[in-house]
């Protein structure tokens, strides 16, 4: 048996089988490119997966050598990856991308991609060796995250929108004439990220006109240059250590058609919720002094109504098995709603989701579990509060694992602090959410909407019970 059918074999003991097959099938089959930076997103759609079980098998796959997962920090207008990491640990507090000019400071909703790359222990593809890839394949697989869309025709497009492009080993010089056409034109890297743009515009002229561009360790400003369409000499002067492979790329509706399609792909908030994730990679997330924002998250908190005095009355042995059912069951129904635990505390729950729907979905499952259980022990011993809340907080690393830290993070526990006996509170972002609306409105679930007070929110805080 090869290694790989030997990683493979293992791989199915962890990881759903068709998901599975599936991505033994792209290692097999699959061109070079669609091994390098797979969107286990696209891969799942385009196979008709689940998603969550596609990630967990990507997630395994990579724990037993099969792919690299890397951490790419995204330009959040052109989805170009600025920075790619083996791990979240080096990725950068921010960054600016030339080719659109946009600055970037990485938060985990949108602008860090999680994606995948097959080892060369399992095939050997050619974005293994980047430094060798052509211009249009480096930028294709190198510079675009997984969730830019590029059309079917690349190929044929990228020769209608490239004036001209040139690879400049390390420490070399080199010179393109052309004749520059009217309109914005890009001379850009995607190695280092260098841009700078042309404005060509007025009367014609046949007079050469001459510039120099250098390319070094440190990034130069970007510049823009006027100049009327004609002929023009560009000295390109590679000082740095790498090769560089500067194009002069057409700035029009071709280019922004080409590579303006986006869909969607893992971001790292996703994987933070993923709780195969969270499982397999709980101590190596961030660094003990690193803060990731994330701009939405829902939490969503659970706790045991009266969970002393049950132990007072039936035991603690058989209240520990009690509680621990239902732990059980509460986890099972946060991973299947996309969700993970991020700890529990005594008898409570703390739980992530990416979206206030899945989370309000989790609610409902929840408390209709603790009636089934209840209903088994023919009592009432297990009565569930829960509250949920959605907003921005960080991402940090607190005691050996991976947590977060923030406002929303206090309300949503103190909403959960709020709920009476099999209460589901929610905030007004929780249930004015399309996801959460829509699931009301399916259950004909009427939230009764009232002003509280928060402990550490100023004013009164709308909270809604889910009946």
């Amino acid at each position: 048996m090869s290694e790989a059918a030997s990683l493979f074999a293992t791989l199915r003991q962890s990881a759903d089988a068709d998901a599975v097959d599936a991505i033994e099938r792209l290692v097999r089959e699959a061109p070079d490119r669609d091994l390098c930076r797979v969107n286990a997103l696209a891969f799942a759609g385009r196979h008709g997966l689940n998603e969550q079980r596609v990630i967990s098998a990507f997630l395994h796959a990579a724990q037993l050598g099969l792919f690299e997962m890397s951490w790419n920090v995204l330009c959040p207008n052109c989805s170009g990856v600025l920075d790619a990491n083996a791990s979240l640990k080096s990725a950068l507090s921010q960054d600016y991308c030339a080719f659109c000019a946009a600055g970037c400071e990485p938060t985990l909703d949108e602008n860090v991609e999680v994606s995948f790359t097959v080892t060369p222990r399992v095939r050997h593809i050619a974005a293994h060796a980047p430094h060798e890839l052509p211009f249009a394949d480096y930028v294709r697989q190198m510079f675009f995250s997984s969730g830019v869309d590029l059309p079917d025709d690349y190929a044929q497009r990228m020769e209608r929108v490239m004036l001209d492009a040139v690879e400049l080993p390390a420490g070399e010089k080199a010179q393109v004439s052309l004749q520059l056409p009217a309109g914005s034109i890009i001379l850009f890297d995607p190695v280092t990220h260098a841009a700078h743009y042309f404005e060509v515009k007025g009367e014609p002229t046949s007079e050469r006109r001459t510039l120099s561009i250098a390319y070094g360790n440190v990034k130069a400003p970007t510049e823009t240059s006027e100049l009327p369409p004609g002929p023009v000499r560009i000295t390109l002067d590679n000082r740095s250590p790498e090769r560089v492979l500067p194009g002069l790329w057409i700035y029009g509706d071709e280019m922004n058609d080409m590579i303006g399609r986006r869909r969607p792909f893992l971001t790292a908030k996703h994987l933070f919720t993923n709780q195969t994730f969270r499982d397999l990679y709980r101590t190596d997330t961030l660094d003990i002094d690193q803060r990731l924002k994330i701009t939405s998250l829902t939490f969503l908190f659970t706790d045991l109504k009266g969970s002393t005095d049950l132990y007072e009355r039936v035991g603690d042995l058989v209240a520990f098995d009690l509680v621990q059912s239902h732990f059980k069951v509460l986890q099972e129904i946060v991973a299947q709603e996309a969700g993970a635990v991020v700890k529990t505390i005594g008898d409570a729950v703390m739980a992530t989701f990416p979206t206030p729907g899945r989370a309000l979905s989790a609610a409902l499952r929840m408390r209709e579990a603790m009636v089934g259980l209840n209903r088994q022990g023919s009592n009432e011993d297990l009565l569930l509060k829960i509250g949920i809340h959605e907003g921005p907080c960080l991402a940090v690393s607190l005691n050996e694992r991976q947590d977060y830290f923030g406002q929303t993070v206090n309300i949503a526990s103190r909403v959960q602090g709020l709920a009476a006996t099999r209460s589901i509170l929610t905030t007004a972002p929780v249930v004015q959410h399309p996801e959460a609306a829509a699931i009301l409105q399916a259950g004909g679930l009427r939230p009764t909407g009232q002003q509280r007070s928060v402990r550490g929110v100023a004013g009164e805080v709308a909270i809604y019970e889910i009946p």
